[in-house]
């Protein structure tokens, strides 16, 4: 019998070129606006700039077309319009520095988002399959240890705003925490895809709740001891919660049970609290969040100046905000980086940070859903550890700045002035955007001989003794349990494998 092949039919990119020219809008507009508002006239060379944008989308749109071509059309949109925004909000900052010659970083920040959109394109052009990142799992593991290590090198690390997480090299300052998010995210999901059945398997039953075997402890109390060793070591919080977050959501999605978030919670508050009497850096971040309004607080160094100073500009901003140029932003201190968020706020008003937090919810969504439609274990997993990461960072800038949660120094995404910061989160949309065009690619047809082979497997094995196949009406659970042991690599896959390194 005849096969008949039919070929994929690309998606049609019209809605992302539509999205491309709107997040496009978002960015020029900032700039535009921000110059006309302080000095009445439109910028002298706003044709020119817009121009590079355009072009810049154009080869990113064709870029897109050539080697990724199932993706996601909103991601890489969405990742523009952040990006724009940031920077908008910066160039507006640098204005307001300059008149008080403060320095700026505008065109430093500049520098690194292209060094960031060369370095996804990059990634893209060499990954052209996701799944081989899982044969360099304990690769990944060992490079994430040597990163977090590096800020303790005398000669290179330095410390800031008292947490060791800098080091210097040359002219060039690099924060690797950023880098080790994305590093352990593969090493963390190619270890639990290969695991997570003798995690997954219940032990005691405690108020309702299945806990996990003792001796299946074992990894999350490693990466509780490698979070609690970047507390006390590097005496920042901010990414110790980041690290051990992202591992705790990664078990959660692998295993499904509610019991493993029971038992990060209840590992890493105890030592938060204990490092919060025993580090005077992170005993002051609480007093000051608990304590902002005190005068002492406020007056003394590293006090509550900058978080109510903040306080005070998102309350001027009010629902509408003061207009772009129009507020008193750089009043804060870091205003550019840590507190952009609040930069935003006062000038965009509640309207207008709701809005960026709506961009980010969607960029989030769209990599759970690349998670959820690609049809291996292992991207599965990293893409929705690297979504968390994001949702995660999101949450604790924004509870910081809020004082909903003590103030950690991590940045925001995409918008915050920061090299490390910029380039990290241009390499989580290019890994995403390649699990989301794995997800959306098509099937591939079966092979002409697998034709033969299949028949020849037919006429020798009875069909009693054939698994069965999942009917045309089945459900999607039975579908996806049918395909398990090929898809998320089961126990005859990991036995033919070779040269992973996750046997």
């Amino acid at each position: 019998m005849a096969t008949v092949s039919i070929a994929p039919v690309r998606p049609h990119r019209f809605a992302e070129m539509l999205l491309m020219v709107l997040a496009l809008a978002l960015g020029i507009g900032g700039y535009a606006l921000t110059t006309l508002n302080r000095t009445g006239e439109v910028p002298s060379d706003l044709g020119r700039h817009v121009a590079v944008l355009v072009g810049v989308a154009v080869i990113a749109e064709v870029g897109m077309h050539l080697l990724a071509p199932y993706a996601d059309p909103v991601i890489l949109p969405v990742a523009v319009a952040l990006t724009g925004i940031g920077l908008a909000m910066i160039y507006r900052l640098d204005l307001s520095y300059a008149a008080l010659d403060r320095p700026t970083v505008g065109l430093r920040q500049l520098m690194f988002v292209g060094i960031g959109l060369a370095c996804a394109a990059v990634v893209l052009l060499v990954l052209r399959d996701h799944r081989v990142l899982r044969r360099y799992t304990y690769t990944f593991g060992v490079l994430s240890l040597i990163l977090l290590l590096l800020p303790m090198v005398p000669g290179i690390g330095t410390e800031s705003y008292g947490a060791r997480v800098w080091i210097h090299l040359g002219p060039l300052s690099l924060q690797p925490g950023e880098l080790v998010k994305i590093t352990l995210a593969v090493f963390f999901a190619g270890y639990l895809v290969g695991h997570r059945d003798n995690l997954a398997i219940g032990g005691p039953k405690i108020l309702g709740m299945r806990l996990p075997r003792a001796r299946d402890l074992g990894p999350i109390l490693v990466v509780w001891l490698i979070g609690i060793a970047i507390l006390v070591l590097q005496r920042d919080l901010g990414t110790s919660l980041l690290f051990f977050g992202l591992f705790v959501a990664m078990l959660y999605v692998a295993t499904n049970r509610v019991s493993w978030l029971v038992i990060g919670i209840a590992l890493f508050a105890p030592a938060v609290l204990v490092a919060v009497r025993v580090f005077s850096h992170v005993q002051q971040r609480f007093t000051t969040w608990l304590h902002a309004m005190d005068q002492d607080v406020y007056d003394a160094q590293g006090g509550s100046n900058q978080l109510v100073t903040g306080l005070f500009g998102q309350a001027s901003g009010g629902l509408m905000g003061t207009g772009w140029g129009r507020g008193y932003p750089q009043l804060v201190p870091l205003a550019n980086s840590d507190f952009i968020l609040s930069s935003l706020a006062e000038e965009l008003g509640l309207t207008g940070l709701l809005a960026i937090l709506m961009l980010y919810l969607v960029l989030i969504e769209r990599g759970l859903r690349a998670a959820i439609g690609v049809r291996d274990g292992f991207g599965k997993l990293l893409a929705s550890g690297l979504s968390f990461s994001l949702a995660l960072q999101v949450f604790v800038v924004l509870g910081g700045i809020t004082r909903v949660i003590p103030l950690t120094g991590l940045t925001a995404p995409f918008l915050a002035a920061g090299g490390s910061s910029m380039v990290s989160s241009w390499l989580i949309v290019a890994v995403l955007v390649r699990i989301s065009d794995a997800a959306r690619r098509p099937a591939a047809s079966p092979a002409p001989w697998t034709t033969g082979v299949q028949a020849a497997i037919e006429a020798v094995v009875p069909a009693s003794s054939r698994p069965a196949r999942p009917s045309a009406g089945s459900s999607q659970e039975t579908v996806a349990g049918w395909t398990r042991g090929v898809d998320e690599g089961g126990p005859a896959a990991r036995r033919s494998r070779t040269g992973d390194e996750t046997r």
